[in-house]
């Protein structure tokens, strides 16, 4: 088999009711991530981004991880290195996944079922939102295998929960527990095991009813907000509500509170 059949098997794709839910399936790996198969989890988000019938997803993974990161079990780390090999493979890689996140025109909602550690909690971490089972933890492992955190994880941890405690857990490199994920910050919600997929389905159904094309501008706004000044983030503002004034959506809401009922979006 070679390595795409396998990153195909490895990811289950479904489109169900206009949310894409992908689903990581290696969980006697707890669902590591292989080059091949990071690279089909970064392209069906990027395909989820410019499908028009898709309006909303859900990342989750099987068994008892989430996502345990980058797999180091694999090939590759035994050659000689040239330099620029390494910024090259973290810019196409690790990067260019977690930018799919960010980029993707539609909400991403993270259901971390279990550990999600390394590259597989910065993963998480760049979803619009994370609801986490109750046995979730969050691992910055990084500093346990003497390596530097990759993934966008300096950027995105520091936003979440300010400097100060984003170099505790990236420094010390210890387990942060769901519950105390949730009061830093980097989740929305802790429920119990047996509820997250249902409350994630509830959650994403919610999103996909919603106008999609203002929403992909609210998040792009809220990205680009903790990047800039004031006259940059005013102006992007402006600019979002021009565009998003000439969507069906829009029109179909104001249409609705002049006829005092509620309104049915297409996400057009």
């Amino acid at each position: 088999m070679s390595g795409e059949e396998h990153a195909a098997g490895a990811v289950r794709h479904e489109v169900r009711d206009q949310v894409a839910y992908l689903t990581l399936d290696r969980p006697e790996a707890l669902n590591a991530l292989t080059p091949a198969l990071r690279d089909r989890l970064t392209a069906l988000l990027e395909q989820a981004s410019a499908d028009p019938d898709v309006r909303a997803v859900v990342l989750t993974g099987t068994g008892r991880g989430f996502c345990a990161g980058a797999d180091l079990r694999g090939p590759g780390g035994g050659g000689e290195r040239v330099a620029g090999d390494v910024a090259r493979t973290i810019r196409l890689g690790a990067q260019r996944l977690v930018s799919a996140v960010l980029d993707c025109e539609k909400p991403v909602l993270a259901a971390v079922n279990g550990t999600a550690a390394g590259l597989g909690a910065h993963l998480a971490l760049a979803c619009d939102l994370v609801l986490a089972a109750e046995s979730a933890r969050f691992i910055e492992v990084f500093v346990r295998r003497g390596l530097v955190p990759d993934g966008g994880g300096a950027y995105l941890l520091p936003r979440l929960t300010g400097p100060q405690r984003a170099k505790e857990l990236m420094l010390f490199g210890d387990a942060l527990p769901a519950a105390e994920a949730e009061r830093l910050g980097l989740v929305n919600r802790v429920v119990p095991d047996a509820d997250l997929a249902k409350t994630s389905r509830a959650w994403a159904a919610r999103l996909a009813a919603g106008p999609t094309r203002a929403l992909a501008l609210t998040k792009q706004l809220v990205n680009a907000s903790l990047d800039g000044d004031r006259a940059g983030a005013f102006a992007a503002e402006a600019a979002a509500q021009e565009i998003n004034m000439t969507t069906g959506d829009a029109g179909e809401g104001l249409r609705a509170f002049v006829e005092r009922r509620s309104p049915g979006f297409t996400g057009r």
